[in-house]
């Protein structure tokens, strides 16, 4: 077993692993006392994930996050948990704006993963119209019936599966896991990403609204769950999903930014919220606004 520590005084802007972790950004990690997006933070607890076939688990405990793998995982852990983002610096460098101001100052240390490509896109095309606990509990089905099994430390993981092993799955099976009608969405994707017709990650090179309708061709993905894979895996810090809570927020705070279509609103909210660093407000912003703190 391979073990480290990072202080988090070390980091800008600190770390809540709570709230990174269980924010809606990322279904591909396990809290091990089960209790994952039941809203009910357990400080010190371990969050599991398999990354390259390797098992990873982090906590924070007594000012330090601490992480354990079969293997040394701390370049690992910096990039899925973004230790290098400034976190001070990305608020300064956002607009005055009382909505936005109030989520920073409310979820300090909430940073934005960094998922692998696969897992996040089937992720986010499982979310159709679900609460991010219903989310994580197929996503967790998923990689249980389809993934690779990892023995680490007298426990098992599981792997999310690739796109060869998912593209075994059949639509009936998905649906007895609890899909619903996004099975053949996933499969088909699955199917499309293993057969190397493109792969979520080719999205990389694409300047961000062409990323966007790039990954619009994968079945079904439309704009907000695109905005999502670019946001929360491919490092488009400038994406703004619209979801059921930023189209709140937008009626509610931003009514100019409505603009009638997906395109030009989120354009309209990107530039609002900042521009650069515009996926990094809009993250605080709907995890204010869902939690209601």
């Amino acid at each position: 077993m391979e073990t480290g520590t990072i202080p988090i005084d070390d980091l800008g802007g600190g770390l809540d692993l709570y709230r990174t972790l269980e924010s809606g950004q990322s279904y591909l990690w396990r809290r091990e006392d089960g209790e994952m997006y039941t809203d009910t933070p357990a400080p010190g607890v371990w969050y599991a994930t398999v990354v390259d076939g390797e098992a990873i688990r982090v906590r924070t405990r007594d000012g330090r996050l601490e992480w354990e793998s079969t293997a040394d995982a701390e370049p690992t852990v910096r990039r899925l948990l973004r230790l290098e983002d400034d976190l001070e610096a990305i608020a300064a460098a956002g607009p005055d704006d009382p909505l936005l101001r109030e989520a920073y100052e409310a979820h300090p240390g909430m940073r934005l993963v960094r998922d692998p490509p696969f897992g996040c896109l089937i992720s986010f095309i499982c979310s159709a119209q679900m609460r991010v606990g219903r989310i994580h509990t197929m996503v967790t089905a998923l990689a249980r019936e389809y993934g690779s099994p990892i023995a680490f430390d007298g426990a098992t993981y599981h792997a999310f599966p690739t796109p060869d092993q998912l593209a075994t799955a059949t639509e009936a099976e998905l649906r007895d896991l609890g899909l619903g009608y996004r099975a053949p969405y996933v499969v088909r994707t699955a199917e499309m990403v293993a057969g190397g017709n493109a792969h979520p990650a080719d999205a990389r090179d694409l300047e961000y609204e062409a990323a966007r309708e790039f990954l619009t061709q994968f079945v079904g993905v439309g704009d907000k769950v695109a905005d999502c894979v670019l946001l929360f895996s491919l490092g488009f810090d400038e994406a703004v999903p619209l979801d059921t809570w930023i189209k709140s927020a937008i009626e509610e705070y931003y009514p100019e930014c409505d603009r009638g279509s997906y395109a030009e609103t989120s354009r309209a909210l990107r530039d609002r919220l900042g521009g650069e660093y515009a996926g990094y407000a809009q993250t605080y912003v709907f995890h204010h606004l869902r939690t209601g703190t």
